[in-house]
């Protein structure tokens, strides 16, 4: 019989074996992640792009404006600065981004210091991987210690300047097979709790698709190889996983990583503490077999009407040491094997990649596409701490212009535990790219849903700065309201204006109308610039919403924010709790809410309204007007 002391002995070993195998894993993903594979030595000078003109630079309050003309073809625009006459010329980092460059033509830099002259030079590039080959005339400019910091936001509801597309409709997601682990060290149970994140998302937030890697990680047993070499491929635990989300109303995108055992030909080159293969198959002809044999038993479990409706993207961020092992043909070789199985299965199917790391090799892989006739039915990228780069030129110079744009990954840093993540800088810039988005991509995926996440470990504590919209215990971050706020807006984008010091750069709005006639407007204050994550009292605004085109004689008003004081459940939880106890848990779960207010009812003017209020950086505001059809009280519960 085993002794208690005995029990508490193995727990220790297994708990410090754990801690280890952590550690490692850290150690090993902060020593490669930023490796690449991309070699821009040799770069196609046919995609040299000429410089920006008419750029200039206007000192504000607590930040420059800088704005350009558009350059054809451009995918976006790196920024050169240099500090003071003495100082030297850097590229904006923009307190960490994987991607230097922005994809609009007009940009506030913040975090400058006041009485201080700044000189900037704006180069084009043709994607992430390329290089400037022309820079502007250098523009100079030193911000303003003093304004009316003064924005007007005005707003025709009346007047529909097109649809809403809501790009959120994915999510991204730690690997499927949590949903069947259980309790956790500090008791969630992980598998429900990641089940009901799903459900929320799907509920709350629209989503319609989630992507999430390791589906053919060898903890599902996909693969096996028999005592006479053959291979043998078994789904049951796959089809667990993707039962239980479609029952939830989710479709997945298949991520085809990583690689099983059987295949590989370099089975110890591994990521996360799941130690996922990274490693290129041995045999081409394996892979392609898998690749097929799995996309065969969806379409025959599930039925082709409704596997079209998802999307096979191959692998995960093959431009990165880190998770593959590969050279870059050898990743084009891979797809090409993925594309040519799933299509011989049903042409219908979607296909897509290269599902990289900071927008990298998107031009490569439509070239590759086009010239060895490979299907390419979807675009996938990733990008953390800036907005997305513009790849439809890159697309339309390969002949796939018009194909969908996924960005299957997208974030406010790249960083495992980086002290952005739970801050309420993450939620403006959420909305800010939404907003950007539009019309340029078809989905952008938050990563990721959920803190029950494992690359690196289990979470260490409750708020530990993870990558999740919602905490252990799916508690609601800034981040997830500010994905709340979007995905409860009305169908129908209305007319609106921003004018002011930081109109467009820092503070935005976003005007929507419900079929019920309902107007929502959001506005948001907001940096991409990291250093400012704690916000800086320079950026503060005060906004003055007009609203006009009202049909109405009256209107409900409620006021919904979020920012360091109000729809933070984060700033709840004392700093050095590592875990609550029942009386804290109870407390945070009451804290969990968005802060809306109701305010006085109004009776518009000639159809027109308006309202005042503060709007610190980072901050949201949404302000709704719902239509009353009898005069009330305007004290009214």
């Amino acid at each position: 019989m085993t002794s208690a002391s005995e029990v508490s002995r193995s727990a220790v070993i297994a708990d410090q074996s754990r801690d280890a195998h952590e550690s490692e894993a850290r150690t090993d993903w902060e020593q490669r992640i930023y490796q690449r594979l991309t070699d821009t030595t040799h770069a196609d000078s046919a995609l040299a792009l000429p410089a920006p003109t008419r750029v200039r630079a206007l000192g504000q309050v607590g930040h420059i404006r800088l704005s350009w003309q558009e350059v054809r073809g451009a995918a976006g625009y790196v920024i050169e600065r240099t500090e003071g006459p003495d100082g030297r010329p850097g590229l904006l980092h923009h307190g960490g981004s994987d991607v230097p460059a922005v994809p609009g033509c007009a940009f506030a830099d913040t975090g400058l210091i006041d009485g201080v002259a700044y000189s900037y030079r704006i180069g084009a590039i043709a994607g992430a991987e390329f290089p400037t080959w022309a820079w502007s005339e250098p523009v100079r400019a030193s911000t303003l210690v003093s304004g009316p910091r003064r924005i007007d936001v005005r707003v025709d509801a009346a007047t529909v300047t097109g649809p809403l597309h809501r790009v959120w409709h994915m999510v991204g997601s730690e690997r499927l097979s949590q949903l069947a682990l259980g309790p956790g060290d500090h008791g969630p149970d992980v598998g429900a709790e990641f089940a009901a994140a799903l459900r929320l998302a799907r509920s709350d937030l629209g989503v319609r698709l989630v992507r999430a890697h390791a589906i053919l990680h060898d903890d599902n047993e996909v693969v096996r190889r028999g005592a006479d070499g053959r291979l043998h491929f078994a789904f049951d635990r796959i089809d667990a996983v993707y039962d239980q989300i479609l029952e939830m109303g989710i479709r997945p995108v298949v991520e085809l990583s990583f690689m099983p055992a059987a295949l590989a030909c370099e089975p110890g080159q591994t990521v996360f503490t799941y130690r996922g293969i990274i490693s290129p198959p041995a045999d081409w002809d394996e892979w392609r077999q898998l690749i097929g044999a799995l996309a065969q038993h969806l379409v025959d479990r599930y039925g082709i009407d409704e596997v079209v409706q998802w999307g096979f993207e191959v692998w995960n961020e093959p431009n990165l040491v880190v998770f593959w092992s590969g050279s870059q043909d050898d990743y084009l070789r891979l797809y090409e094997e993925s594309a040519r199985a799933i299509k011989a299965v049903d042409p219908r199917l979607r296909v897509g990649g290269p599902s990289t790391a900071a927008s990298e090799w998107v031009a490569s892989l439509a070239t590759h596409a086009q010239r060895s006739g490979t299907a390419l039915d979807f675009l996938s990228s990733h990008t953390y701490g800036n907005l997305p780069l513009d790849t439809r030129a890159a697309l339309k110079r390969a002949g796939f212009a018009g194909i969908p744009v996924w960005w299957t990954e997208w974030g406010v840093g790249s960083t495992h535990f980086g002290a952005i993540h739970d801050g309420v800088i993450g939620a403006p810039f959420v909305l800010t790219g939404y907003a950007a988005a539009q019309g340029k991509l078809d989905a952008l995926a938050y990563w990721v849903v959920s803190d029950h996440f494992e690359e690196l470990g289990r979470p260490p504590r409750l708020f530990h700065n993870g990558f999740g919209l919602l905490s252990v215990g799916n508690l609601r971050k800034p981040r997830y309201w500010a994905v709340h706020l979007a995905a409860h807006l009305g169908d129908q984008v209305l007319a609106s204006n921003v004018e002011g010091d930081g109109a467009g750069v820092l503070v935005q709005a976003w005007a929507t109308r419900h079929d019920d006639g309902t107007v929502d407007v959001l506005a948001w204050n907001g940096t991409i610039n990291a250093a400012l994550m704690d916000g800086d009292a320079r950026l503060d605004r005060r906004v003055r919403l007009e609203v006009a085109g009202l049909d109405a004689a009256r209107y409900r008003v409620d006021r919904a924010l979020v920012d360091e004081q109000h729809s933070n459940v984060v700033a709840q939880c004392p700093t050095d709790v590592e875990w609550p106890d029942e009386a804290l848990w109870e407390h945070l779960h009451a804290a969990d809410a968005l802060h809306e207010a109701r305010l006085p009812d109004v009776l518009p003017d000639a159809g027109a309204t308006s309202f005042e209020f503060d709007l610190p950086m980072p901050g949201i505001v949404r302000i709704r007007l719902s239509a009353r059809e009898e005069a009330v009280s305007t004290n009214e519960e």
